[in-house]
């Protein structure tokens, strides 16, 4: 790809004010911020044909993995420009490419809005889906010790059902 096509990326992450570092001439690392996921880290890699998109989400999940893949591929029938996927250890990315000559600031901004949209909309639920059990192990952990629950609040649910099932 031309030179053209890194100078639009570093030109739109700094007009859309994106915290951004630029380890080589073809690579950017953009941090998204978020809600629930507080910061999502998308790697922008340009190459000869486009440029790949790349977002860790999740690591690999301790437990019902059929539910969380059901969960991501039919998430990705709503996905635009990206799609989940898992790499060889099972931690949970979201990955997409963009032709070269449809890298532009607005396809950029709707890919990297997609991007956030996802990771942050699904962070809980593959949380719940993926680590139930060390959720509600970190919950009591946590409950012994008087230890703060804020960034557990939202799981407030699965504590109230292990307690009335008896299972913790």
């Amino acid at each position: 790809m031309s030179p053209s096509t890194a100078e639009t990326i570093e030109a739109a992450l700094i007009d859309r004010e994106l915290e951004f570092t630029r380890p080589s001439a073809e690579v950017f690392v953009v941090t998204l911020p978020g809600e629930t996921k507080l910061n999502t880290s998308c790697m922008l890699t340009v190459g000869t044909h486009g440029l790949r998109v790349e977002a860790f989400v999740c690591r690999h999940v301790d437990e019902n993995y059929e539910n969380v893949y059901g969960f991501l591929l039919r998430r990705n029938r709503r996905l635009f420009g990206v799609a989940y996927t898992i790499d060889k250890v099972g931690d949970i990315y979201l990955v997409g490419r963009i032709a070269g000559e449809n890298v532009t600031a607005d396809e950029l901004d709707r890919v990297l809005g997609q991007v956030l949209e996802a990771a942050d909309g699904d962070f809980n639920t593959l949380l719940e889906l993926g680590f139930a059990t060390s959720i509600r192990r970190e919950w009591a952990w946590r409950t012994s010790r008087g230890e703060s629950l804020r960034n557990l609040e939202a799981f407030t649910h699965l504590v109230a059902e292990s307690d009335a099932s008896g299972t913790l």
